[in-house]
């Protein structure tokens, strides 16, 4: 038996500013949805369909998450270019979410930012990294 990766879930302070951050910076969508209030649950995926790959699962009603600068927890989500690492960093800049400035690190990392969501959640976009469909 070998398990499959299939989601990843975050407790989120605002279910709808999530959704839409994410949305917005990530390309995904919801794919299901269910409950109401503090008890809303949205996954969310590329594309239309849940069975599409990866799933990230947002639970509403969530406390905030602080994380300090030198914490490297984070979710990551692959760019086609440099130059989209640098649009997001600067559009995080601008929102006052930027959390790791654009940076080169050597391989498998590869060239890097990162953005805090609404609920303090760090989120990387990198290129040239091994993974993903963007390599």
């Amino acid at each position: 038996m070998t398990p499959e990766f299939t989601h990843c879930a975050l407790h989120v302070r605002d279910l709808d500013q999530s959704i839409a951050f994410y949305e917005s910076y990530c390309g995904l969508s919801i794919v299901k949805e269910h409950g109401q209030g503090d008890a809303r649950t949205v996954w969310m995926a590329h594309g239309d369909d849940d069975r599409a790959g990866f799933v990230l699962v947002v639970l509403g009603g969530g406390p905030g998450h602080a994380q300090g600068r030198d914490d490297m927890t984070h979710y990551g989500f692959a760019v086609p270019s440099r130059a989209d690492v640098d649009a997001i960093a600067e559009r995080g800049r601008l929102e006052g979410r930027l959390f790791w400035e654009p940076q080169e690190f050597p391989p498998p990392t590869g060239y890097l930012c990162a953005v805090s969501d609404p609920s303090g959640y760090i989120i990387e976009f990198s290129f040239g990294q091994p993974l993903g469909q963007n390599r």
